[in-house]
């Protein structure tokens, strides 16, 4: 199996063949010898001597692209056209616009949304600042606000090349949850210069949507938006991850008959997102949490110059455990990664606990695979769409963005997390809950309305 596999991703590439010196069988060898599969052949235009065709093909990586692409070329008698990469198609002139609630017919209509009537609206939220909510877009929307330093897998790429996943974000919104966002890119990495700069334009926002932002800036960021403004700020990387990890959790111990409060939990990368899945698993109860990251296993009788680090090891690690991840994982029911591809080992998990969960998220290769350890564990979950078992945010931030401006929270608490995985995990009933479905589809529809109500 090709382990940077990422899903299917689909091409067309326009090809002119001289039909006198290659035959279009010989292609399409070609391009299955390099990793391509053909799914739709189009003529767009032939003669006596050429002919030249569309064809679209699927690929299992990207790499395989630019291979196909150079066997194509060197193909006597072959030209290739144009490539068409569906992914930067579906990109171009960006995946998102704004439209008209009530569109603008006449100078009647003009009046009144804009000059002279849409003063008396002005006035009316002047002097009582609440129907900003009933009068304006505030109600139901929400800024997605990055500043490029920590984008997926790919580290700090910048602002501009952030926009694409923040664009994606907002689409997420408004599909799964009839959220109204704009993706905002920041170009400053100060801490607190994107503190002044979220302030300054919060007014226009019901919330505010923290995304791909580097640890351990994003804490400080985080923690004073929410004591500073009075509309709720989420960073997703930590909290929309840790709500559905629970989640995925809460089932994943109903197949394998354990209890949270029994549990050993081995945590693999203390970055943001592993210590806010740190933080909503002691609220729900688990007492035995050992955090791994560079430094080998996090404790107490240590001091490290990373303060989150220095919580971390404060907080957990109750019987002072020290050395490799290795060491850690010996007899530990729930190993949860967040780190890198490949550092955990078959007879790692065989060392752990009978019928061990095993929750492998980094992306885009998990801790382990799947297929290497399935016949040893209990229950098994990646960040992937291609494996059963997939923990996504996307489960999480549009439903419990949607309850938040509903109920015009003024924040979103350790409580409102714990009630969003509880009606997360709800999704999946007693009757489909199994080792390979303990977390729903991000389009199950039960999901927003759940954890909104």
């Amino acid at each position: 199996m090709n382990t940077s596999k990422l899903g299917g991703k689909s091409i067309i590439a326009r090809i002119e063949m001289n039909i006198d010196e290659v035959n279009f069988g010989q292609v399409t060898a070609a391009i299955f010898e390099a990793g391509g599969d053909i799914v739709a052949i189009d003529v767009i235009q032939t003669s006596k001597h050429k002919t030249i065709r569309d064809v679209t093909i699927t690929v299992i990586d990207t790499v395989d692209i630019e291979i196909i692409t150079e066997r194509i070329r060197s193909m006597p008698g072959v030209r290739l056209l144009h490539l068409s990469d569906r992914t930067f198609l579906l990109h171009l002139g960006g995946k998102i616009e704004t439209k008209l609630k009530t569109p603008i017919q006449n100078r009647d209509d003009l009046s009144r949304v804009y000059t002279p009537d849409v003063a008396r609206v002005c006035m009316a939220i002047r002097d009582e600042p609440r129907k900003v909510f009933s009068l304006t877009m505030k109600r139901n929307t929400v800024a997605v606000i990055s500043d490029g330093s920590a984008v997926l897998g790919l580290g700090n790429i910048g602002p501009h090349a952030a926009m694409p996943v923040m664009e994606g974000k907002s689409m997420l919104f408004k599909q799964f949850a009839d959220v109204d966002s704009f993706p905002i890119c920041l170009d400053t990495q100060d801490t607190e210069g994107i503190i002044s700069i979220i302030k300054a334009i919060a007014p226009a926002f019901g919330g505010i949507n923290l995304e791909d932002i580097s640890s351990p800036r994003c804490f400080e960021i985080e923690q004073r938006l929410r004591e500073e403004l009075d509309i709720p700020v989420f960073h997703d990387d930590q909290h929309g991850t840790a709500v559905v990890l629970y989640a995925a959790l809460i089932n994943a111990l109903k197949v394998v008959g354990k209890s949270v409060e029994d549990l050993k939990v081995v945590v693999c990368g203390i970055g943001a997102a592993g210590t806010a899945c740190t933080k909503i698993l002691l609220s729900a109860g688990v007492k035995n949490i050992i955090g791994v990251d560079r430094a080998g296993v996090l404790t107490a009788d240590e001091t490290y110059d990373n303060p989150m680090w220095q919580w971390y090891a404060q907080h957990t690690n109750p019987n002072r455990e020290s050395g490799t991840l290795q060491k850690a994982v010996q007899g530990a029911d729930v190993f949860i990664g967040l780190s890198a591809g490949g550092i955990l080992k078959r007879e790692d998990v065989q060392s752990m606990s009978e019928r061990p969960i095993v929750f492998a998220m980094a992306n885009p290769e998990p801790e382990i695979l799947p297929e290497e350890v399935e016949d040893i564990v209990g229950v098994i979950a990646t960040g992937r769409s291609d494996y059963p078992n997939q923990i996504n945010n996307v489960l999480c931030f549009p439903g419990i963005f949607r309850g938040a401006l509903d109920c015009r929270a003024s924040e979103i608490n350790e409580e409102m997390k714990l009630a969003a995985a509880e009606a997360i995990a709800s999704v999946v009933t007693e009757s489909e809950r199994s080792r390979h479905y303990i977390i729903p589809s991000a389009f199950n529809q039960q999901v927003v309305s759940g954890i909104r109500d």
